[in-house]
């Protein structure tokens, strides 16, 4: 069980090839990762650095051309509710509330075996883990950027994923708003335990939500060029942290890599 839960997520050698009209582009190359049971690990590198393309293959929307992937010892051979994915762009659909937005997922998922009120049950609960009860007859043209992926979220973990992916869910945001999102997923990955990869561009982001940073070398052949653990205690408070001298420690280390190690967009990995 131990082994099962240290290697949670286990990628062995992945590989992605796209074939385009131009030929192929060799996107990812020799990439090989573990990530433990509960653990918060954000990709970051480059623009075209294949970060996206690594979660998708987690996520399981993309094959790998070789390599093998595995959640929970399965293979990942498609997409399933027990990864579930939140997009920088929230997806909602603008016909629906709030409350029917995250319903839909959660009837697909439970409903063969549970009752209406059930389905109620677990809607309601995961509106009030994101902060959302009063929102929840509104629908997203009447509720706010940060409103709306806060829906994503909630609609992601209500499924009860076993692992949550998210592609730069706060990407499209204000500073305040975006600074507000991560001080509450900080707050509901402690709660649920949730296993996250996340995309990330932003450096403060990956130190302060991770326990390991895995930082991508330029494309093309990208692959894992360097992975920090991140020894900070939780809760993370981000003022406590702004003067922390580890904090200061791993932004420049991250800092490092991206713009002097892997300044040159068009660099590859030395042999």
């Amino acid at each position: 069980m131990d082994n099962l839960n240290n290697k949670f997520i286990e990628i062995q050698d992945a590989e992605m090839i796209f074939q385009t009209r131009k030929g192929s582009f060799h996107a990812l190359t020799d990439v090989s990762l573990h990530v433990k049971k509960g653990e918060f690990i954000t990709l970051i590198g480059h623009s075209g650095c294949g970060k996206s393309t690594l979660l998708n293959l987690i996520a399981g929307l993309l094959t790998a051309t070789s390599g093998t992937l595995l959640c929970a010892n399965r293979e990942i051979a498609g997409p399933s509710p027990e990864r579930a994915v939140v997009f920088q762009n929230h997806s909602l659909l603008p016909w629906l509330t709030c409350y029917e937005n995250i319903y839909l997922g959660i009837e697909r998922v439970f409903g063969p075996t549970e009752s209406k009120a059930r389905l109620k049950e677990r809607t309601l609960a995961a509106l009030a883990l994101v902060g959302l009860l009063p929102a929840e007859k509104k629908r997203p043209n009447e509720i706010s950027g940060g409103m709306k992926q806060r829906v994503g979220i909630a609609r992601a973990l209500a499924m009860e994923p076993k692992v949550l992916l998210m592609d730069e869910p706060f990407g499209a945001l204000d500073a305040l708003t975006r600074a507000h999102l991560q001080d509450e997923l900080l707050k509901i990955v402690a709660k649920t335990g949730s296993t996250v990869v996340m995309v990330t561009h932003d450096v403060d982001e990956a130190v302060l939500l991770s326990d390991r940073i895995v930082m991508m070398t330029n494309g093309p052949k990208a692959t894992i060029g360097e992975i920090l653990s991140v020894r900070l205690d939780r809760p993370r408070e981000r003022v406590a942290l702004a003067t922390n001298p580890l904090y200061i420690e791993y932004r420049t280390s991250v800092l490092e890599f991206l713009y002097h190690r892997q300044a040159n967009p068009a660099a590859k990995l030395a042999a």
